[in-house]
């Protein structure tokens, strides 16, 4: 009977949504992920005892509080509705199947201000991209609906400054939302995710956003991982760094050789956040090789070769005439560095529409034919996962 039990809380934490033809329905067959009575109630005016019940649940301050308290072996989802409020917390999520519920999406704000470059609380050592997030998942069926979450570091600021400024750091990089190594089958809703450059580290499993903003100027969008934007709001945010060009990337995916599938747009807005970001200044992605250790040495990992897939979505005329541009990655010997066109990544572009897409003509913005866009629904990317359309 125990085991019976748990097979069927498992089954259940793996049926968070149901979507039809690449689209997620909203008919009754998908579930929402803040469906269900919640567990535990963060508020950050609450002044009781941590854990203290008021109506029936457990009531926290913090959401690190009832994080902690959250039990570390479950099977099905649990649910924490967040108050509005700002928590100014630096988190990880290391249990699975956590459910957060804002009450309002602009209301209800996770926040911190880390960046790559600052000397960790220790004193031992900066951040780095991989451990400056707001928020880190490294635990499956994770979800998140009605919120934002945003990385505050004052990035513009910083862009502002001349590199000779003793105060300025070349390297800005801020995360607000890292799914790292142990995150797959994560599902965001209704969520704002904001920050500047390196906004939404997607670099394991897979992962499905729908009704989402994410905004960012460079390389806002990136990583290693399968994620699905479904009608999603991808909103480019100015430069302050004069003579720049271009101004920014929407995406730099690392997307291993052996996965089919890294970063998917569909049916998407990519949007400017104001007029001070020009025409034709933002790319759709450059392709990110990470340095990697190997047995002959530590360079550019040869087999991230990554993929981006903008499928009808509108551009705004701030998107680039040519679409994509070229990154560099550590040498495997040698005082340079290697450089990796897009030509060689998998980017590519379908039936999309607005002032920023491709002119007739453009070989350097490559389109899939019919029968390629076919294989790019949330199903296919998702795999196994039941989050896909049945």
């Amino acid at each position: 009977m125990q085991s019976r039990r748990r097979h069927l809380l498992e089954t259940l934490a793996t049926l968070p949504l149901v979507a039809i033809g690449g689209c997620a329905t909203m008919n009754g067959a998908a579930p929402r992920p803040e469906f269900g009575s919640p567990d535990a109630v963060v508020d950050a005016t609450y002044r009781g005892t941590a854990g203290e019940r008021h109506a029936g649940l457990p009531h926290f301050r913090t959401l690190e509080q009832a994080l902690d308290a959250a039990p570390t072996d479950w099977y099905a989802p649990w649910r924490i509705t967040l108050r509005p409020g700002l928590y100014r917390e630096k988190l990880e999520i290391t249990k699975p199947n956590i459910r957060l519920t804002g009450e309002s999406r602009a209301g209800c704000v996770i926040s911190f201000d880390a960046y790559s470059g600052q000397t960790r609380p220790s004193g031992v050592g900066t951040w780095t991209t991989f451990g400056c997030a707001t928020l880190i998942v490294r635990a499956p069926g994770f979800a998140a609906t009605n919120l934002t979450i945003e990385n505050g570091y004052d990035y513009l600021a910083n862009d502002a400054k001349h590199p000779g400024d003793p105060t300025y750091t070349n390297d800005p990089q801020a995360v607000a939302l890292m799914l790292a190594k142990g995150s797959d089958r994560a599902q965001l809703r209704n969520v704002s995710i904001t920050g500047y450059q390196d906004t939404l580290f997607v670099d394991a499993g897979r992962s499905y956003f729908r009704d989402c903003l994410v905004s960012g100027n460079v390389d806002f969008i990136f990583g290693a991982g399968q994620a699905v934007f479904d009608a999603c709001d991808i909103v480019s945010r100015p430069r302050r760094k004069p003579n720049v060009a271009p101004h920014g990337y929407v995406t730099a995916p690392s997307t291993q050789l052996r996965d089919r599938y890294g970063l998917v747009f569909l049916r998407c807005k990519l949007l400017r956040e104001s007029a001070l970001v020009p025409a034709n200044s933002h790319a759709l992605g450059r392709p990110w090789h990470p340095a990697a250790t190997f047995p002959d040495g530590r360079y550019a990992d040869p087999n991230a070769v990554g993929s981006s897939v903008f499928i009808e979505c509108f551009m705004d005329d701030h998107i680039a005439q040519d679409g994509w541009w070229s990154m560099t990655g550590l040498q495997k010997s040698g005082p340079t560095r290697t450089v990796f066109h897009p030509e060689d990544s998998r980017f590519f572009e379908y039936r999309s529409h607005g002032p920023g897409v491709a002119q007739a003509g453009n070989s350097k913005r490559r389109q899939l034919s019919d029968s390629e866009a076919t294989r790019y629904t949330v199903a296919e990317v998702m795999g196994d996962w039941p989050a896909g359309p049945r």
